[in-house]
């Protein structure tokens, strides 16, 4: 019996949001954000975009791949089956000790480019799921300033931009290298069961290997061959995943 998966079909970006609005200390006074809300939005996702220097962290728990869009987007592989992650319980938690990617830690956080304006703006989900009227974690204190924690998600969300910046000249290169190739994963679960895992793509070791010296010069002058490694060692994770798939089965 065989599955057929898709790594990147279900992203619809931005992933994860229903309806983000720009923050608005009027309007918005009395909303909070729900204590512990924990990561069950993450339970149908079974790849998420992850940035360039988070890669050395992701390989060590996730196979890295590439969105086969022509954009290269990276990203973290979470689960083998359509609409399931690996990575979280029942209870909305994910597993111990186990990095998790900053695109699921900005979350119900984002930075939006209004119409007819450059400046990003600070952006919530407005998700029953996530806030609440009059709770205790307030976005904005009794004089109508950001509090701490909208602080702390602006300070987040600029260093995230600032790295998905990085990350789209590097997701450039390797989708114009010619490096990149598509992959399909068969792996052999529980009950001699076999699921097809493809809808991904990586870099092909031996091409990379004769990639043309000056690329390689200038590649390594951008710092970028210690995330190339990364997604390349990242390939020992597929065993992680086939595991975790037959604790779950």
């Amino acid at each position: 019996m065989a599955n057929q998966n898709n790594a990147t079909e279900q992203q619809n970006f931005p992933l994860f949001y229903k309806n983000p609005m720009p923050l608005d200390a009027q309007k918005h006074t009395n909303i909070a954000l729900k204590k512990n809300f924990g990561l069950g939005f993450t339970k149908e996702v079974n790849a998420v975009p992850i940035n360039l220097i988070e890669m050395p962290q992701v390989c060590h728990f996730y196979p890295i791949a590439f969105s086969p869009d022509g954009n290269a987007t990276p990203v973290a592989l979470l689960g083998l089956r359509d609409k399931e992650n690996l990575f979280i319980n029942e209870k909305g938690e994910w597993a111990t000790n186990t990095y998790i990617p900053a695109y699921i830690r900005r979350y119900p956080f984002i930075f939006s480019e209004l119409p007819d304006d450059e400046r990003l703006t600070l952006c919530l989900d407005m998700d029953d799921e996530v806030i609440e009227e009059n709770g205790e974690q307030k976005l904005f204190d009794a004089e109508g300033k950001p509090s701490e924690l909208s602080q702390n998600a602006l300070e987040f969300c600029k260093s995230y931009h600032a790295a998905a910046q990085q990350t789209i000249e590097f997701s450039k290169a390797i989708a114009d290298s010619g490096l990149l190739v598509d992959r399909q994963a068969e792996i052999q679960v529980a009950g001699g069961k076999k699921i097809k895992f493809s809808g991904f793509q990586i870099i092909d070791e031996k091409k990379f290997n004769e990639l043309d010296d000056a690329i390689f010069i200038e590649w390594r002058k951008k710092g970028w061959l210690p995330f190339i490694y990364a997604h390349l060692f990242s390939g020992a994770q597929w065993q992680k995943l086939t595991a975790l798939l037959n604790e779950r089965m």
